[in-house]
C-alpha cells in the first residue's frame, strides 16, 4: 500500500524501569527464543504477532493501511455481538511465571479495558488441539488503561508451555512480555554433548550487575550475534577505579571447555580486557551470590579483547570442575555483545 503523504515521524515508546521479578527472569514470550502467535477470534485491526515483537511499540501518525489506523500491537474489531475476544500464543520455552508486562503503549481509545490469562502445558502446537485442551487460571481478570505498562507479579509455581490471552470484550494490547525463568531444557539432553550452558533457551539468567547504562546484562545470552550495539550489554564511561562485571546463573551445572566472547558492532567502546570466575552454588540468594562471587576461583584469566569481533578461549580455561554460577569481569567498562559457554552437562 502506498504510504499516506500524511505520514508523521515514528514515535517509539519510553523505555520503563522494571521489577526486580522481571529484571532477574526471561521473556519467555520473546520470539527469539521460539514464541509464536497460535491464533486468535481476531486480528481485524493489527495481528496477533505483533504483540510478541521484542521491540518497543511505535506509534505512526497519519499511518493508516487497509482496515483501517495502522498499529503496533494486537487489535481487534469493535465487537457487537455478546462475548469477548481471545488468542492463544506458545512460550518461546516452557518455564514457570513470575509476572507480566500488559503494555498498551500508543493505544487510548482503543486499549483493551481488562484482560486475563491461563496456561497449559502441551507438546501441540495445533490450534484445533489446543482449543480444547484443559486451561488452568494464571492470572485473574484484571482492568487495563489507556497508553500504560502493567506489571503484574503472579504467584502461580505451574509449568505452562502455551498461554490463552483473554481481552474484555475486545481492543487492543501492544505488548505481552511473559517474565519467568526456563524450565527442563536440558531434561532429556545429552551429557555428552557440548551445549551452550548460560544460552537463554537453555535456562541462563542474569543473575546480578554493577551497571547497565546503554545495554541490558540479559542480552548477553541471547540467540545468535547482535543485530546491532544496543542488542549486548554495555556499561557507562567508567570515571573512577574498578571494573564493571555481571553475574549469570547457568542453565544446569557443567563443565565448561569453550568460552566465546563476542564484541560485534562494539568498536570504540569495547572493554580492553575481560575474565571469568566461577563457582558450585548451594543455597543463598541472587543478592547474597554478590558478595561471593569476589572471592570466586577464575576460570579464564584476564584476556585482551579486541573491536567487532569474536574470541575463543579453551587452552587458558582452569580446571574447576561443575560450576553453576559466573562472574563476567570486563576491564574498565564498555561493551560485549554475547557471552558462550560451551560444556558439558555435570553426571
Amino acid at each position: 500500500m502506498t504510504p499516506s503523504p500524511y505520514e508523521g515521524a515514528t514515535v517509539v515508546a519510553a523505555g520503563v524501569d522494571l521489577p526486580d521479578w522481571a529484571r532477574h527472569a526471561v521473556n519467555l514470550a520473546n520470539p527469539r527464543i521460539g514464541a509464536e502467535a497460535i491464533c486468535a477470534t481476531d486480528e481485524f485491526f493489527a495481528p496477533l504477532a505483533r504483540m510478541l515483537d521484542p521491540a518497543p511499540a511505535a506509534f505512526v501518525p497519519g499511518k493508516y493501511d487497509a482496515n483501517g489506523k495502522w498499529m503496533d500491537g494486537w487489535e481487534t474489531r469493535r465487537k457487537r455481538t455478546a462475548g469477548h475476544d481471545w488468542a492463544i500464543v506458545r512460550l518461546g520455552r516452557r518455564g514457570r511465571i513470575a509476572g507480566f508486562d500488559v503494555d498498551t503503549s500508543h493505544f487510548t481509545g482503543n486499549y483493551a479495558p481488562a484482560i486475563s490469562i491461563e496456561g497449559t502445558l502441551l507438546a501441540s502446537d495445533d490450534a484445533d488441539v489446543l482449543k480444547q485442551a484443559a486451561w488452568t487460571p494464571v492470572l485473574e481478570t484484571t482492568s487495563l488503561r489507556g497508553n500504560s505498562h502493567h506489571f503484574l507479579e503472579i504467584a502461580n509455581d505451574g509449568v505452562w508451555s502455551h498461554l490463552r490471552v483473554h481481552i474484555y470484550p475486545d481492543g487492543g494490547v501492544a505488548r505481552l512480555r511473559v517474565y519467568g525463568h526456563v524450565v527442563g531444557a536440558f531434561e532429556n539432553g545429552d551429557a555428552d554433548a557440548l551445549h551452550d550452558l548460560i544460552a537463554v533457551e537453555n535456562g541462563g539468567r542474569a543473575v546480578a550487575w554493577n551497571d547497565a547504562h546503554f545495554g541490558e546484562a540479559a542480552n548477553l545470552l541471547l540467540p545468535g550475534r547482535g543485530v546491532d550495539m544496543g542488542d549486548g550489554w554495555e556499561t557507562r564511561r567508567r570515571r573512577e577505579p574498578g571494573n564493571d562485571w555481571c553475574l549469570i546463573a547457568l542453565g544446569a551445572p557443567g563443565v565448561v571447555e569453550k568460552i566465546h566472547v563476542d564484541t560485534a558492532h562494539f568498536k570504540g567502546n569495547y572493554p580492553d580486557r575481560c575474565s571469568i570466575q566461577a563457582a558450585r552454588v548451594d543455597g543463598g540468594t541472587d543478592q547474597s551470590l554478590i558478595t561471593q562471587s569476589m572471592f570466586w576461583p577464575v576460570l579464564l584469566p584476564e584476556q585482551k579483547l579486541s573491536m567487532d569481533a569474536q574470541h575463543q578461549f579453551a587452552q587458558e580455561i582452569a580446571a574447576l570442575g561443575p560450576i553453576t554460577h559466573v562472574r563476567f569481569n570486563i576491564f574498565p567498562d564498555g561493551g560485549v555483545s554475547r557471552l558462550r559457554l560451551w560444556g558439558r552437562l555435570a553426571k
